[in-house]
Protein backbone atom coordinates (compact mmCIF):
# COMPACT_ATOMS: atom_id res chain seq x y z
CA UNK A 1 0.00 0.00 0.00
CA UNK A 2 1.65 3.66 -0.58
CA UNK A 3 0.61 5.24 2.81
CA UNK A 4 -1.21 8.60 0.95
CA UNK A 5 -4.46 9.92 1.32
CA UNK A 6 -6.65 11.02 -1.71
CA UNK A 7 -9.45 13.79 -1.50
CA UNK A 8 -12.11 13.58 -4.24
CA UNK A 9 -14.46 16.62 -4.22
CA UNK A 10 -17.56 16.50 -5.52
CA UNK A 11 -19.75 19.96 -5.91
CA UNK A 12 -19.39 23.20 -5.86
CA UNK A 13 -15.81 25.91 -5.23
CA UNK A 14 -17.11 26.14 -1.46
CA UNK A 15 -16.27 22.13 -1.00
CA UNK A 16 -13.09 22.37 -2.53
CA UNK A 17 -12.36 24.93 0.25
CA UNK A 18 -12.55 22.48 2.62
CA UNK A 19 -10.71 19.97 0.65
CA UNK A 20 -8.36 22.14 0.62
CA UNK A 21 -7.95 22.66 4.53
CA UNK A 22 -8.31 19.56 5.40
CA UNK A 23 -5.64 19.01 2.93
CA UNK A 24 -3.01 21.01 4.98
CA UNK A 25 -4.28 19.48 8.15
CA UNK A 26 -3.17 15.76 6.72
CA UNK A 27 0.10 17.69 5.34
CA UNK A 28 0.78 19.58 9.19
CA UNK A 29 0.53 15.74 10.40
CA UNK A 30 3.05 14.67 7.77
CA UNK A 31 0.82 12.77 5.54
CA UNK A 32 1.23 12.42 1.91
CA UNK A 33 -1.92 13.92 0.72
CA UNK A 34 -3.20 14.23 -2.97
CA UNK A 35 -6.32 16.45 -3.46
CA UNK A 36 -8.53 15.58 -6.96
CA UNK A 37 -5.92 13.38 -8.75
CA UNK A 38 -6.68 12.52 -12.11
CA UNK A 39 -6.51 8.69 -10.80
CA UNK A 40 -6.69 7.88 -6.88
CA UNK A 41 -3.55 5.67 -5.74
CA UNK A 42 -4.04 5.75 -1.95
CA UNK A 43 -5.21 3.36 0.63
CA UNK A 44 -7.51 5.87 2.29
CA UNK A 45 -9.74 7.81 0.61
CA UNK A 46 -12.09 10.38 1.69
CA UNK A 47 -15.03 11.69 -0.67
CA UNK A 48 -16.40 15.23 -0.20
CA UNK A 49 -19.93 14.91 -1.30
CA UNK A 50 -22.27 17.54 -2.59
CA UNK A 51 -26.07 17.55 -1.71
CA UNK A 52 -27.80 20.45 -3.42
CA UNK A 53 -29.91 19.00 -6.21
CA UNK A 54 -30.90 15.77 -6.99
CA UNK A 55 -28.27 14.81 -9.76
CA UNK A 56 -25.84 16.53 -7.75
CA UNK A 57 -26.28 13.63 -4.66
CA UNK A 58 -27.05 10.98 -6.61
CA UNK A 59 -23.79 11.58 -8.51
CA UNK A 60 -22.20 11.73 -4.54
CA UNK A 61 -24.00 8.27 -3.71
CA UNK A 62 -22.52 6.82 -7.10
CA UNK A 63 -19.03 7.78 -5.92
CA UNK A 64 -19.34 6.20 -2.78
CA UNK A 65 -20.63 2.95 -3.85
CA UNK A 66 -17.79 2.84 -5.96
CA UNK A 67 -14.91 2.90 -3.45
CA UNK A 68 -16.82 1.11 -0.96
CA UNK A 69 -16.59 -1.72 -3.84
CA UNK A 70 -13.03 -1.11 -3.68
CA UNK A 71 -12.72 -0.94 0.27
CA UNK A 72 -14.63 -4.39 -0.46
CA UNK A 73 -11.90 -5.77 -2.97
CA UNK A 74 -9.28 -4.83 -1.34
CA UNK A 75 -7.83 -1.86 -3.25
CA UNK A 76 -8.57 0.59 -0.59
CA UNK A 77 -7.73 0.09 3.08
CA UNK A 78 -10.26 2.83 4.63
CA UNK A 79 -12.91 4.81 3.24
CA UNK A 80 -13.98 8.08 4.85
CA UNK A 81 -17.34 10.83 3.40
CA UNK A 82 -17.95 14.00 4.35
CA UNK A 83 -19.49 17.10 2.98
CA UNK A 84 -23.41 18.45 2.45
CA UNK A 85 -24.72 14.72 1.30
CA UNK A 86 -23.47 13.31 5.09
CA UNK A 87 -24.46 16.39 6.99
CA UNK A 88 -28.05 15.82 5.83
CA UNK A 89 -28.34 11.87 5.57
CA UNK A 90 -25.83 10.91 7.88
CA UNK A 91 -27.87 8.09 9.11
CA UNK A 92 -29.50 6.50 6.02
CA UNK A 93 -25.69 6.46 4.59
CA UNK A 94 -24.39 4.68 7.70
CA UNK A 95 -27.53 2.17 7.32
CA UNK A 96 -27.36 1.69 3.77
CA UNK A 97 -23.78 1.77 3.04
CA UNK A 98 -21.70 0.34 5.94
CA UNK A 99 -18.34 -0.16 3.74
CA UNK A 100 -17.63 3.29 4.95
CA UNK A 101 -15.08 3.58 7.54
CA UNK A 102 -16.89 6.69 9.21
CA UNK A 103 -19.25 9.28 7.72
CA UNK A 104 -18.60 13.30 9.13
CA UNK A 105 -20.59 16.04 8.29
CA UNK A 106 -20.13 19.61 6.55
CA UNK A 107 -18.42 20.91 9.76
CA UNK A 108 -16.79 18.06 11.83
CA UNK A 109 -14.38 16.97 9.15
CA UNK A 110 -11.29 18.00 10.91
CA UNK A 111 -12.38 15.53 13.21
CA UNK A 112 -10.99 12.80 10.17
CA UNK A 113 -7.37 14.26 11.31
CA UNK A 114 -7.65 12.45 14.95
CA UNK A 115 -9.41 9.48 13.64
CA UNK A 116 -6.03 8.66 11.51
CA UNK A 117 -3.98 9.29 14.37
CA UNK A 118 -5.64 6.19 15.98
CA UNK A 119 -5.92 4.09 13.07
CA UNK A 120 -3.17 5.01 10.66
CA UNK A 121 -0.10 6.70 12.46
CA UNK A 122 2.18 8.70 10.72
CA UNK A 123 5.38 7.93 11.08
CA UNK A 124 7.25 11.02 10.35
CA UNK A 125 5.54 13.94 11.34
CA UNK A 126 6.37 17.39 9.70
CA UNK A 127 6.01 20.09 12.29
CA UNK A 128 7.81 22.94 9.91
CA UNK A 129 4.29 25.12 8.90
CA UNK A 130 6.14 26.76 6.04
CA UNK A 131 7.96 23.10 4.71
CA UNK A 132 4.20 21.83 4.80
CA UNK A 133 2.51 24.72 3.30
CA UNK A 134 5.32 24.27 0.22
CA UNK A 135 4.92 20.59 0.05
CA UNK A 136 0.75 21.29 -0.86
CA UNK A 137 0.01 19.09 -3.99
CA UNK A 138 -3.07 21.18 -5.56
CA UNK A 139 -4.00 18.75 -8.92
CA UNK A 140 -6.99 20.80 -9.76
CA UNK A 141 -6.24 22.39 -12.77
CA UNK A 142 -6.45 25.89 -12.42
CA UNK A 143 -2.71 27.61 -11.32
CA UNK A 144 -0.97 27.37 -8.09
CA UNK A 145 -1.23 31.14 -7.91
CA UNK A 146 -5.00 30.87 -7.89
CA UNK A 147 -7.04 29.56 -4.70
CA UNK A 148 -10.51 30.32 -3.41
CA UNK A 149 -11.02 32.33 -0.20
CA UNK A 150 -14.35 31.65 1.80
CA UNK A 151 -15.63 33.99 3.60
CA UNK A 152 -18.94 32.89 5.68
CA UNK A 153 -20.57 29.82 6.20
CA UNK A 154 -24.45 29.13 5.66
CA UNK A 155 -27.44 30.92 4.26
CA UNK A 156 -30.27 33.16 6.05
CA UNK A 157 -32.27 33.34 2.81
CA UNK A 158 -35.36 31.00 2.80
CA UNK A 159 -35.92 30.03 -0.67
CA UNK A 160 -38.70 27.93 -1.19
CA UNK A 161 -36.62 25.58 -3.44
CA UNK A 162 -32.99 25.77 -1.24
CA UNK A 163 -31.55 22.46 0.92
CA UNK A 164 -28.73 25.34 1.76
CA UNK A 165 -29.66 26.46 4.78
CA UNK A 166 -30.53 22.87 6.21
CA UNK A 167 -27.39 21.69 5.27
CA UNK A 168 -25.33 24.92 6.47
CA UNK A 169 -27.30 26.43 9.20
CA UNK A 170 -27.51 30.29 9.62
CA UNK A 171 -25.33 32.69 7.87
CA UNK A 172 -22.18 33.05 9.82
CA UNK A 173 -19.24 35.47 8.57
CA UNK A 174 -15.78 35.17 9.01
CA UNK A 175 -13.93 37.53 11.02
CA UNK A 176 -12.56 40.01 8.65
CA UNK A 177 -8.82 40.60 9.98
CA UNK A 178 -9.05 36.48 10.01
CA UNK A 179 -9.89 36.52 6.18
CA UNK A 180 -7.11 39.29 5.74
CA UNK A 181 -4.67 37.30 7.54
CA UNK A 182 -5.00 34.39 5.30
CA UNK A 183 -5.11 36.36 2.02
CA UNK A 184 -1.41 37.62 3.26
CA UNK A 185 -0.44 34.07 4.03
CA UNK A 186 -1.50 32.67 0.85
CA UNK A 187 0.01 35.86 -0.72
CA UNK A 188 3.45 35.15 0.90
CA UNK A 189 2.84 31.51 -0.62
CA UNK A 190 2.89 32.70 -4.13
CA UNK A 191 -0.76 32.88 -4.98
CA UNK A 192 -2.12 35.95 -6.91
CA UNK A 193 -5.73 35.43 -7.87
CA UNK A 194 -8.56 35.09 -5.37
CA UNK A 195 -11.96 33.99 -6.03
CA UNK A 196 -13.75 35.11 -3.16
CA UNK A 197 -17.07 32.78 -2.32
CA UNK A 198 -19.98 32.35 -0.13
CA UNK A 199 -23.50 30.97 -0.13
CA UNK A 200 -24.49 34.94 0.15
CA UNK A 201 -21.75 37.17 -0.41
CA UNK A 202 -23.24 39.99 0.06
CA UNK A 203 -24.69 39.33 3.34
CA UNK A 204 -21.13 39.68 4.83
CA UNK A 205 -21.25 41.34 8.16
CA UNK A 206 -24.88 41.67 8.85
CA UNK A 207 -24.72 39.02 11.25
CA UNK A 208 -21.60 40.22 13.41
CA UNK A 209 -21.75 44.07 12.64
CA UNK A 210 -25.26 44.68 12.16
CA UNK A 211 -24.22 46.04 8.74
CA UNK A 212 -23.19 44.54 5.14
CA UNK A 213 -19.53 45.07 5.47
CA UNK A 214 -18.54 43.15 2.11
CA UNK A 215 -17.03 46.34 0.34
CA UNK A 216 -15.02 47.28 3.31
CA UNK A 217 -13.79 44.07 3.11
CA UNK A 218 -13.03 43.52 -0.49
CA UNK A 219 -11.71 47.13 -0.54
CA UNK A 220 -8.97 45.99 2.43
CA UNK A 221 -8.08 43.03 0.59
CA UNK A 222 -7.52 44.59 -2.55
CA UNK A 223 -4.92 47.39 -0.59
CA UNK A 224 -2.80 43.86 0.01
CA UNK A 225 0.45 44.09 -1.73
CA UNK A 226 0.96 41.02 -4.34
CA UNK A 227 -3.11 40.62 -4.94
CA UNK A 228 -3.24 40.74 -8.53
CA UNK A 229 -6.95 39.77 -9.13
CA UNK A 230 -10.21 39.58 -7.26
CA UNK A 231 -13.43 37.82 -8.33
CA UNK A 232 -16.63 37.85 -6.74
CA UNK A 233 -19.24 35.07 -6.36
CA UNK A 234 -22.76 34.32 -5.12
CA UNK A 235 -24.19 37.29 -4.62
CA UNK A 236 -27.74 37.76 -3.77
CA UNK A 237 -29.73 40.20 -6.02
CA UNK A 238 -31.96 41.84 -3.28
CA UNK A 239 -30.60 44.66 -0.95
CA UNK A 240 -27.69 44.14 -2.97
CA UNK A 241 -25.01 46.45 -1.12
CA UNK A 242 -24.34 49.09 -4.42
CA UNK A 243 -21.54 50.19 -2.31
CA UNK A 244 -19.53 47.29 -3.26
CA UNK A 245 -20.03 48.27 -6.85
CA UNK A 246 -18.16 51.72 -6.38
CA UNK A 247 -14.55 49.34 -4.94
CA UNK A 248 -15.20 47.00 -7.91
CA UNK A 249 -15.19 49.89 -10.20
CA UNK A 250 -11.94 52.18 -8.21
CA UNK A 251 -9.83 49.34 -7.26
CA UNK A 252 -7.79 47.88 -10.40
CA UNK A 253 -7.37 44.25 -9.09
CA UNK A 254 -10.85 43.40 -8.31
CA UNK A 255 -12.18 42.13 -11.22
CA UNK A 256 -15.41 43.38 -13.29
CA UNK A 257 -16.86 40.22 -12.71
CA UNK A 258 -19.71 39.49 -10.38
CA UNK A 259 -21.56 35.93 -10.02
CA UNK A 260 -25.20 36.75 -8.86
CA UNK A 261 -27.39 34.21 -9.07
CA UNK A 262 -31.37 35.92 -10.30
CA UNK A 263 -33.25 32.26 -10.91
CA UNK A 264 -36.05 33.67 -13.03
CA UNK A 265 -37.91 37.13 -13.66
CA UNK A 266 -41.33 36.28 -13.68
CA UNK A 267 -42.48 38.35 -10.98
CA UNK A 268 -45.68 35.56 -10.06
CA UNK A 269 -42.46 32.94 -10.41
CA UNK A 270 -40.01 34.96 -8.41
CA UNK A 271 -42.49 35.37 -5.12
CA UNK A 272 -43.60 31.44 -5.05
CA UNK A 273 -39.96 31.29 -5.05
CA UNK A 274 -39.47 33.47 -2.19
CA UNK A 275 -37.02 35.28 -3.98
CA UNK A 276 -37.99 38.57 -2.17
CA UNK A 277 -37.38 40.83 -5.84
CA UNK A 278 -40.08 41.18 -8.99
CA UNK A 279 -39.23 41.38 -12.53
CA UNK A 280 -38.69 45.30 -12.70
CA UNK A 281 -36.50 44.82 -9.19
CA UNK A 282 -34.70 41.90 -11.39
CA UNK A 283 -33.83 44.15 -14.53
CA UNK A 284 -33.34 46.96 -12.70
CA UNK A 285 -30.59 45.51 -10.93
CA UNK A 286 -29.40 44.25 -14.15
CA UNK A 287 -29.11 47.59 -15.69
CA UNK A 288 -27.48 49.21 -12.40
CA UNK A 289 -25.08 47.20 -12.63
CA UNK A 290 -23.93 47.85 -16.03
CA UNK A 291 -23.88 51.09 -15.43
CA UNK A 292 -22.20 51.01 -12.67
CA UNK A 293 -19.21 48.92 -13.31
CA UNK A 294 -19.03 49.70 -17.43
CA UNK A 295 -17.67 46.53 -18.83
CA UNK A 296 -18.68 43.90 -15.84
CA UNK A 297 -18.78 40.24 -16.63
CA UNK A 298 -22.32 39.02 -15.42
CA UNK A 299 -22.51 35.24 -14.22
CA UNK A 300 -26.09 33.98 -13.00
CA UNK A 301 -27.90 30.73 -12.96
CA UNK A 302 -31.86 30.30 -13.84
CA UNK A 303 -33.94 27.52 -12.80
CA UNK A 304 -36.79 26.67 -15.08
CA UNK A 305 -39.60 24.07 -14.55
CA UNK A 306 -40.35 25.82 -11.17
CA UNK A 307 -43.63 24.24 -10.09
CA UNK A 308 -46.51 26.10 -11.82
CA UNK A 309 -44.51 27.90 -14.11
CA UNK A 310 -46.55 28.34 -17.27
CA UNK A 311 -45.64 28.71 -21.23
CA UNK A 312 -45.94 32.31 -20.65
CA UNK A 313 -43.90 32.51 -17.40
CA UNK A 314 -40.89 30.68 -19.32
CA UNK A 315 -41.32 32.67 -22.48
CA UNK A 316 -40.91 35.89 -19.79
CA UNK A 317 -37.43 33.67 -18.83
CA UNK A 318 -36.26 33.57 -22.39
CA UNK A 319 -36.96 37.18 -23.52
CA UNK A 320 -35.33 38.57 -20.28
CA UNK A 321 -31.92 36.22 -21.44
CA UNK A 322 -32.58 37.72 -24.75
CA UNK A 323 -32.63 41.34 -23.29
CA UNK A 324 -29.41 40.98 -20.47
CA UNK A 325 -27.22 38.88 -22.93
CA UNK A 326 -25.25 37.79 -19.64
CA UNK A 327 -21.76 36.88 -20.71
CA UNK A 328 -21.93 33.58 -18.63
CA UNK A 329 -25.61 32.06 -17.94
CA UNK A 330 -26.12 28.54 -16.38
CA UNK A 331 -29.23 27.03 -16.12
CA UNK A 332 -31.00 23.93 -14.19
CA UNK A 333 -34.43 22.09 -14.05
CA UNK A 334 -36.32 22.31 -10.35
CA UNK A 335 -35.47 19.09 -8.94
CA UNK A 336 -37.80 18.77 -5.15
CA UNK A 337 -35.56 18.43 -1.85
CA UNK A 338 -37.21 17.17 0.62
CA UNK A 339 -37.87 19.72 3.39
CA UNK A 340 -37.38 22.35 1.35
CA UNK A 341 -40.49 24.92 1.42
CA UNK A 342 -41.70 24.20 -2.09
CA UNK A 343 -41.58 20.31 -1.19
CA UNK A 344 -43.89 20.86 1.33
CA UNK A 345 -46.40 23.84 -0.20
CA UNK A 346 -45.67 22.47 -3.66
CA UNK A 347 -46.79 20.23 -6.66
CA UNK A 348 -44.11 19.52 -8.76
CA UNK A 349 -46.92 19.51 -11.57
CA UNK A 350 -43.99 20.80 -14.50
CA UNK A 351 -43.76 17.31 -16.25
CA UNK A 352 -40.00 16.19 -16.74
CA UNK A 353 -39.69 16.55 -20.29
CA UNK A 354 -41.24 20.04 -20.12
CA UNK A 355 -38.97 21.05 -18.05
CA UNK A 356 -36.37 19.34 -19.91
CA UNK A 357 -37.36 21.14 -23.30
CA UNK A 358 -37.55 24.34 -21.43
CA UNK A 359 -34.08 24.26 -20.37
CA UNK A 360 -32.64 23.58 -23.90
CA UNK A 361 -34.15 25.75 -25.37
CA UNK A 362 -32.82 28.65 -22.44
CA UNK A 363 -29.58 27.35 -23.23
CA UNK A 364 -29.99 27.52 -27.01
CA UNK A 365 -30.91 31.26 -26.45
CA UNK A 366 -27.85 31.89 -24.55
CA UNK A 367 -25.57 29.39 -26.94
CA UNK A 368 -25.98 32.33 -29.61
CA UNK A 369 -26.21 35.14 -27.18
CA UNK A 370 -22.02 33.98 -25.97
CA UNK A 371 -21.23 33.02 -29.83
CA UNK A 372 -21.39 36.44 -30.69
CA UNK A 373 -20.28 38.05 -27.15
CA UNK A 374 -16.99 35.72 -27.47
CA UNK A 375 -16.58 36.98 -31.75
CA UNK A 376 -16.44 40.42 -29.97
CA UNK A 377 -13.20 39.37 -28.23
CA UNK A 378 -11.21 38.79 -31.79
CA UNK A 379 -8.70 41.25 -32.14
CA UNK A 380 -8.82 42.57 -28.57
CA UNK A 381 -5.83 42.44 -25.97
CA UNK A 382 -6.34 40.78 -22.85
CA UNK A 383 -4.56 39.79 -19.67
CA UNK A 384 -4.06 36.17 -19.03
CA UNK A 385 -3.27 33.86 -16.42
CA UNK A 386 -1.69 30.68 -17.33
CA UNK A 387 -3.36 27.45 -15.77
CA UNK A 388 -1.91 24.50 -17.42
CA UNK A 389 -0.38 22.95 -20.73
CA UNK A 390 -2.73 20.04 -22.30
CA UNK A 391 -0.72 19.06 -25.40
CA UNK A 392 -0.16 21.97 -27.49
CA UNK A 393 -1.74 24.14 -25.81
CA UNK A 394 -1.19 26.50 -22.80
CA UNK A 395 -4.48 27.31 -21.17
CA UNK A 396 -5.22 30.09 -19.56
CA UNK A 397 -7.86 32.49 -18.45
CA UNK A 398 -8.99 36.29 -18.75
CA UNK A 399 -9.96 38.46 -15.31
CA UNK A 400 -13.54 37.80 -16.49
CA UNK A 401 -12.87 33.66 -16.50
CA UNK A 402 -13.36 31.67 -13.28
CA UNK A 403 -11.17 28.75 -12.64
CA UNK A 404 -12.94 25.52 -13.60
CA UNK A 405 -16.21 27.01 -15.20
CA UNK A 406 -15.88 29.91 -17.56
CA UNK A 407 -14.30 30.22 -21.15
CA UNK A 408 -10.76 29.16 -21.45
CA UNK A 409 -7.81 31.03 -23.48
CA UNK A 410 -5.75 28.34 -25.69
CA UNK A 411 -2.36 29.55 -26.86
CA UNK A 412 0.31 27.60 -28.99
CA UNK A 413 2.76 26.36 -27.23
CA UNK A 414 4.95 26.90 -30.12
CA UNK A 415 4.20 30.44 -29.47
CA UNK A 416 6.89 31.03 -26.55
CA UNK A 417 7.38 28.85 -23.40
CA UNK A 418 5.19 29.99 -21.17
CA UNK A 419 4.88 29.51 -16.75
CA UNK A 420 1.90 28.31 -15.12
CA UNK A 421 0.70 30.76 -12.37
CA UNK A 422 2.04 34.10 -14.54
CA UNK A 423 0.29 36.75 -16.11
CA UNK A 424 0.48 37.49 -20.09
CA UNK A 425 -0.79 39.87 -22.40
CA UNK A 426 -2.65 38.06 -25.52
CA UNK A 427 -3.54 38.80 -28.25
CA UNK A 428 -7.14 37.43 -29.14
CA UNK A 429 -6.88 35.51 -32.81
CA UNK A 430 -9.69 33.60 -32.93
CA UNK A 431 -13.19 32.43 -30.97
CA UNK A 432 -15.32 29.54 -30.08
CA UNK A 433 -18.37 29.59 -28.12
CA UNK A 434 -16.31 28.43 -24.91
CA UNK A 435 -12.83 29.28 -25.67
CA UNK A 436 -10.92 31.98 -27.13
CA UNK A 437 -7.46 31.47 -28.71
CA UNK A 438 -4.91 34.00 -28.71
CA UNK A 439 -0.61 34.30 -28.91
CA UNK A 440 1.40 36.23 -26.48
CA UNK A 441 2.54 39.87 -27.36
Amino acid sequence: MSGQIDIITLGCSKNLVDSESLQRLFLKEGYRCVLDADRVTGDVVVINTCGFIEDAKQESIDTILQFSKAKEEGQIERLYVMGCLSQRYKEELETEIPAVDKYYGKFDYKGLVEELRKVRPCEERNADVQKTAARLNRNTIYSPATCYIKISEGCNRQCAYCAIPIITGRHTSRPMQEILDEVREKVSEGVREFNIIAQELTYYGKDTEGRRTIAELISRMADIKGVKWIRLHYAYPAQFPMELLDVMREKKNVCKYLDIALQHVSTSVLERMRRHTTKEETMDIVKRLREAVPGITLRTTLMVGFPGETDEEFQELVDFVKWARFERMGAFAYSEEEGTYSAEHYQDDVPAEVKQQRLDKLMRVQQRISQELMQERVGKTVEVIIDRKEGEWYVGRTEDASPEIDPEVLIPVADRRLRRGCFYKVRITDAEEFDLYGNVI
